[in-house]
């Protein structure tokens, strides 16, 4: 708890929020996003197989963890937009950094599919189509 309040340093804090800024959007940009036909990404669902089912953002491909290490649907030439359960869920997070050690440019959608539920956007409930391998 005492690191949490300790002085740091502003050009460490700059750095930071700039980076995350650059490798995370919320739900309301993903939503916008999504709905532009000229954006070209991914967006990859890292929960459990059956919260999938139950709901996911339009054109998720569901990634559990168990199958990380098949890259399955991540592309290597456009974003691919990571999200988890909530906000205080860092899996997303786990997952992104997994992503990005295998080379693939990954952001963290903030918030998880709780907070994009919250928003009321469109939900897809079902399994997913078949998705080949990592590009």
């Amino acid at each position: 708890m005492e690191e949490t309040f300790k002085v740091h340093p502003p050009e460490e804090a700059k750095r930071y929020f700039e980076n995350k800024v650059r490798f995370s959007l919320g739900p309301v940009d993903l939503d916008a996003y999504r709905r532009e036909e000229k954006r070209d990404f991914n967006i990859i669902d890292v929960r459990a197989a059956k919260d999938y089912e139950e709901g996911h953002v339009p054109g998720a491909i569901n990634l559990p963890e168990d199958q990380w290490e098949s890259l399955k649907g991540l592309s290597s030439d456009k974003p691919n937009v990571i999200y988890c359960y909530t906000q205080t869920c860092h899996l997303a997070a786990h997952a992104a950094a997994f992503f990005a050690s295998k080379g693939f440019p990954v952001m963290e959608m903030d918030g998880g599919f709780e907070d994009y539920r919250e928003h009321e956007f469109e939900i897809e409930k079902g399994s997913q189509q078949k998705v080949k391998a990592a590009s």
